[in-house]
């Protein structure tokens, strides 16, 4: 693999660019490693926008690493609920749990360390020990890959391992050749995030357009090359609402997957009871819903039960407000508000009655 020479003004007119363009995000402006890791770690196929609330809600419910180690686990997936791709809060829990006992609650410094922590890779740890520690460790994530394909003229996919570990040597030879490495790995996520978008990119607002290859050659709108997504498919499904003095039933997922120990209304579907077969009284709406690349329709069932749950099999009657802060996807959120259950409607309108 061929040695990458990185010149002196390119990163100073990455670093100056970030100095005066950069976004006013509630994690910058820190060197605090847990607030700076627990951002770096929602933020991951998760947009800004989404995640701005979550974080500070985070934090105040965990301001610290060991309030987050020392909290149950249903605590931590009660206030991550809605953020999606639940694994990233049980690995985070579980890591905080190392951090306390095996650095003493302190976020280790040595690369290695971080690495070894439970959903920590290699950009997640750069991201941190950078910003946080001032450590020279690159970073390469979505927005960095398509940047540096592009002043570098690097062709094909940027996750192929031979485009991976040349864009990872160039990342690195960034990063060694500044005194701020924590603000230039920002400064490449930014200029990604902003300027460098995947498609229409910006070139006449980009600091380093005169030195970008691709814009020599004219073809940084088809570098790097795009990836096939997944095709969308599509899911039909009914929920149950079950309502018995005030409460509604709901259960707990078992087994593996995107959603396990998450709480969610019964379904209508006999196959998938579990224990507990209901009737439907009537449709009270219908909801769209996306889970990656899958496409839900879901039908919203007014319901009686024909045989009682059994607790053994993770079922639970709870209030509306109770159900709102349960771990839970998004789409009981949707539920509750379609079916206008706690006073509120899809939108946050006001419901008369507030029961189903």
């Amino acid at each position: 693999m061929r040695t990458t020479v990185v010149a002196p003004g390119l990163t100073r007119s990455l670093l100056l660019w970030y100095r005066r363009h950069r976004r006013d995000l509630p994690w910058r402006g820190t060197n605090n490693p847990y607030r700076i890791w627990i951002s770096e770690v929602m933020l991951q196929q998760t947009t800004v926008k989404t995640v701005i609330p979550y974080y500070r809600k985070f934090l105040a419910r965990f301001p610290t690493l060991r309030s987050l180690a020392r909290a149950p686990l249903d605590d931590v997936l009660g206030a991550w609920s809605g953020l999606g791709y639940y694994r990233r809060a049980r690995q985070l829990h579980a890591a905080a749990r190392l951090i306390l006992e095996t650095h003493r609650g302190r976020f280790p410094r040595d690369p290695d360390a971080v690495r070894a922590l439970p959903g920590v890779g290699r950009y997640t740890a750069g991201a941190v020990l950078s910003i946080a520690f001032g450590l020279k460790e690159p970073v390469l994530d979505g927005n960095v890959a398509r940047v540096l394909s592009r002043l570098f003229l690097l062709r094909g996919d940027p996750r192929s391992g031979p485009n991976a570990k040349r864009l990872w040597a160039i990342a690195r030879s960034l990063v060694e050749s500044t005194a701020a490495p924590g603000d230039l790995n920002q400064a490449l996520m930014e200029l990604g995030a902003l300027i460098c978008a995947p498609a229409a990119p910006e070139c006449t607002a980009c600091p380093v357009a005169r030195r970008c290859a691709a814009r020599a050659a004219g073809v940084q709108e088809s570098i790097p090359a795009r990836r096939r997504l997944r095709d969308p498919v599509s899911v039909h499904s009914s929920v149950a609402l079950v309502e018995r003095r005030g409460r509604y039933l709901m259960r707990r997922r078992g087994g593996s997957g995107l959603m396990d120990g998450l709480w969610e209304f019964p379904s209508l579907d006999p196959m998938d009871g579990r224990g507990v077969r209901v009737l439907s009284l009537g449709r009270v709406a219908d909801l769209r819903h996306s889970i990656t690349y899958r496409r839900l329709r879901v039908e919203v069932h007014r319901a009686r039960l024909v045989s009682e749950p059994r607790p053994r099999d993770g079922y639970r009657w709870v209030t509306p407000a109770q159900a709102r802060r349960l771990p839970a996807s998004s789409l009981v959120r949707k539920v509750l508000d379609a079916a206008c259950i706690g006073g509120r409607a899809v939108g946050g309108r006001a419901c008369g009655g507030g029961a189903v």
